[in-house]
């Protein structure tokens, strides 16, 4: 749970980290730069809720070009993180899917062939806490999205996972 808490021990080493180093911090969690811009110009933040009001408010919204510069560095839900991609985070974000049964892995292959096939970009969702089965429910109920609709959940799902991470960053 994401608290307001004031000088944690994770928010004393953000604001202290170098500029270029808060940057790299920022882009593993979301490698979107006017995001990373935003966040980063806010430090020093007073406290963890300053730093996820500022995150959240810098992620309402995203372009196109923003979005795909953000799905860069996602693998497909259930496949191995390779380079370019937020290795660390992602497998620890995706170890339900590995632990699933064998039908399940395969359904979501196929659901992510048939999204991308859709929608022209590699499907995306908080798979932190999320067992494979209900990563595969919500692959198949996006998949009856309209692209307006989708684009609306993958920024949902996008600010979600970079406030996930922005949160183990700051712990």
């Amino acid at each position: 749970m994401i608290s307001d808490g004031t000088q944690t021990e994770g928010l004393r080493r953000f604001n202290s980290m170098s500029d270029a180093d808060a940057r790299a911090t920022l882009a593993s969690c979301l490698a979107v730069p006017r995001w990373i811009d935003e966040v980063s110009a806010g430090r020093p933040y007073e406290s963890r809720g300053a730093v996820f009001r500022q995150a959240r408010a810098s992620a309402a919204s995203f372009s196109d070009d923003e979005i795909a510069a953000a799905l860069a560095r996602h693998p497909r839900i259930g496949e191995q993180a390779g380079e370019g991609h937020d290795a660390e985070f992602s497998e620890k974000e995706q170890a339900a899917v590995g632990d699933a049964d064998s039908a399940i892995t395969a359904a979501i292959h196929a659901g992510n062939a048939e999204y991308e096939s859709r929608f022209n970009r590699v499907f995306v969702i908080r798979a932190a806490g999320r067992p494979g089965t209900e990563i595969l429910a919500e692959l198949r109920r996006r998949l009856n999205n309209t692209p307006a609709d989708e684009k609306v959940e993958v920024t949902t799902q996008l600010r979600e996972i970079a406030l996930t991470r922005l949160e183990t960053v700051l712990d």
